[in-house]
């Protein structure tokens, strides 16, 4: 994305945990809901993400 002349960039990463609930069943839908939420806030607040971290 072209940021315009003068611009901030923040650059920020992904922190995603897998609940106890959905421990047995691996990357589960929670991590996935997870990564939606946090990437369409990302985007809405002009934030770029740069890495993920996953903690299962």
């Amino acid at each position: 994305m072209k940021q315009p002349y003068n611009t901030t960039i923040y650059n920020t990463a992904l922190y995603l945990r897998l609940s106890r609930d959905d421990e047995l069943q691996g990357e589960s839908g929670s991590i996935q809901n997870q990564r939606m939420m946090f990437r369409q806030y990302a985007t809405e607040h002009g934030l770029t993400v740069v890495d993920e971290y996953i903690e299962m």
